[in-house]
């Protein structure tokens, strides 16, 4: 039996804090300082033509130096209706990452085949959720993923967006495997979000930003101190 290396975290209880994810990071020396902040993880984005993309090779020198400097930080890769070749060719050599999260279409099957073929990656699913009745597609990915993420659906981006989804839905939902937030995480939303809901943890990116791809490092402080407080 092979055992995954799994970033995965327990589900978590109220007086446990999130962890914190920050997105769509597009240079180095950012992502460094980001995860000497105290972030549990980086995520660099792998969607071609979306504003955050980064290339395959400053993405591994991004991956590479974080390895380095900060061996447990989760290195996230997100993609989007990936082919085996794509990650077959991304998952070797130097700078891979420890988490793929599957932000596209991709059905149950889809995501324990891609399991089954790279167990030691862990695997998220992003769901884009319209309506509170769309979280019933979570229990088809219970035996086929280590955790999920919930974002706020949107016409023409399949992520960044800052929209939030209503925490009512959230908050009356009890979920299976391990969850993360995404959708206008920031530090001025943590008090009420903490207070109505339990992710076991927070994906933040565009309500961080000076421009796409660039962080105001002020705002990346503010959110991980608001979160550990």
């Amino acid at each position: 039996m092979i055992l995954k290396r799994s970033a995965s975290r327990i589900l978590r209880d109220q007086s446990t804090a999130p962890a914190v994810k920050i997105c769509g990071l597009t240079d180095t020396e950012q992502a460094l300082a980001i995860a000497a902040m105290g972030a549990d993880a980086i995520g660099v984005i792998g969607v071609a033509g979306t504003p955050r993309y980064l290339e395959d090779s400053p993405r591994r020198a991004l991956f590479s130096q974080l390895q380095l400097n900060f061996p447990s930080l989760q290195r996230v890769w997100v993609v989007a209706d990936p082919s085996n070749a794509m990650l077959d060719a991304s998952l070797q050599g130097e700078g891979t990452p420890t988490v793929i999260q599957l932000h596209g279409q991709e059905t149950p099957s889809q995501c324990q085949a891609l399991r089954q073929r790279h167990p030691e990656i862990t695997v998220w699913k992003a769901l884009r959720l319209r309506s509170q009745d769309d979280l019933h597609a979570v229990k088809g990915y219970v035996q086929s993923v280590d955790e999920l993420l919930l974002d706020a659906w949107s016409p023409d981006q399949l992520g960044g967006t800052g929209h939030r989804l209503p925490l009512d839905w959230l908050a009356e939902t009890t979920l299976p495997l391990p969850w993360w937030l995404a959708g206008g995480i920031s530090a001025e939303w943590i008090p009420e979000l903490l207070d109505r809901v339990t992710p076991d943890g927070l994906d933040a990116s565009s309500r961080l930003e000076v421009r796409p791809g660039w962080k105001d490092l002020e705002k990346v402080n503010a959110l991980l101190s608001a979160v550990q407080a």
